[in-house]
C-alpha cells in the first residue's frame, strides 16, 4: 500500500518482474498479471488477513503508518 492511493482499498503485490494490484473488498485483480502458484498464495493471504488489511488501508488515508501482517505460514 501507499499514502495518498487511489480507491478502491487495494494493495501491491509483487513477485519477481511480475506486479499485481489486488482489490481488498473483493480480492480481484485490479491491474498486473502474475504465475498461477503466486498468484493462489496471494489470495490465500489476502483472504487471511483481510480485516488487517482494510485497517492498514485506513492507516494509509490518514498518513499514519502500517501496521505489520504476519507472513503465510
Amino acid at each position: 500500500m501507499f499514502w495518498g492511493d487511489h480507491s478502491p482499498p487495494h494493495f501491491h503485490a509483487l513477485y519477481g518482474e511480475h506486479e499485481v494490484l489486488i482489490n481488498i473488498q473483493t480480492l480481484e485483480v485490479m491491474k498486473g498479471s502474475m504465475p498461477a502458484r503466486a498468484l493462489a498464495l496471494i489470495l490465500e493471504w489476502a483472504f487471511l488477513h483481510r480485516k488487517e488489511l482494510k485497517e492498514d488501508w485506513t492507516l494509509c488515508e490518514k498518513n499514519q503508518s502500517l501496521k505489520k501482517i504476519a507472513p503465510l505460514k
